[in-house]
């Protein structure tokens, strides 16, 4: 055994020896490496491609995607690799996926994404209702998407109501008029989603909901007061952490009845009677 290893020893301390054995392994590694990237280069893979035509802003679903085969070599910029990752997605609105095409990370957006976004978010029946917002009425930009807030009204009562000048007799009525509205969107100046970019520390300028079409007259109604000097102006509740978040509805019958009051019917001009 020790002259094995003694042998050895001086068989190694060649350099002759070692050298060539340094080119025999580098050579083995270089053939090894070679061989593995021509074959995971032409052995073929699965990807998704689009069975038919898909229109800019339609989504994606089952049957507009098949699978074919093809060499990895021939993929070329980023085409999406499994029908996972398209499913339920949405052509983006620049850009028709040809049929026989595969789908591109360009080409395949979220439904966030989506510059129209928000119409498929609330539920049916429900109509959209946008209210101004800035800083200060959004509680330092602390009104998320998917948040709930309730709705209050500030306006004035006027006694007087032949004249649009407040008086001293006139009372300010403060209350809340909806509850439970969820938000859908929170918008700058650019109709850009404030929280999309953090980054660019976009400001507040629009917020987003859905109510019932006679919520929604309601409000429309309220926002037009400017003779009653008629302020909406939303509050942030804690309701989006329950279980079971209740349903939007009116919390102020009174308010409802003055509004209701001091307008009209607005599908009928030539009626003079207030929407009860």
């Amino acid at each position: 055994m020790k002259n094995v290893l003694i042998g050895l020893k001086k068989f190694f301390s060649n350099k002759n020896t070692v050298t060539v054995i340094c080119v025999l392994v580098a050579v083995l590694v270089l053939y090894i490496g070679y061989n593995m990237r021509i074959k995971a280069a032409v052995t073929p893979i699965t990807v998704p491609y689009a069975t038919k035509t898909i229109d800019p802003g339609t989504e994606i679903t089952e049957d507009m995607v098949g699978t074919i085969q093809v060499p990895p070599s021939m993929l070329k910029g980023s085409p999406y690799r499994s029908v996972s990752q398209v499913l339920g997605k949405y052509a983006s609105v620049d850009t028709i996926i040809p049929m026989g095409s595969l789908f591109y990370a360009k080409a395949v957006v979220s439904q966030a994404e989506l510059p129209d976004s928000i119409i498929y978010n609330y539920p049916d029946g429900y109509v959209l209702v946008n209210m101004s917002l800035d800083i200060n009425t959004s509680y330092g930009n602390a009104i998320y998407p998917d948040n709930y807030i309730d709705i209050y009204l500030k306006a004035v009562n006027k006694l007087d109501e032949s004249t649009s000048v407040t008086t001293q007799q006139d009372k300010i009525m403060v209350g809340k008029l909806i509850e439970n509205v969820k938000v859908i969107a929170v918008l700058d100046s650019n109709g850009k989603n404030v929280f999309e970019n953090l980054e660019e520390n976009r400001m507040p300028s629009m917020m987003i909901f859905a109510v019932p079409p006679e919520y929604h007259i309601l409000l429309r109604k309220a926002m037009y007061l400017r003779t009653y000097d008629a302020t909406l102006f939303p509050v942030p509740t804690n309701e989006s952490l329950k279980e079971t978040p209740g349903e939007v509805r009116i919390s102020s019958q009174e308010l409802q009845n003055w509004i209701n009051t001091v307008t009209y019917w607005t599908d009928d001009m030539n009626s003079t009677d207030p929407i009860q």
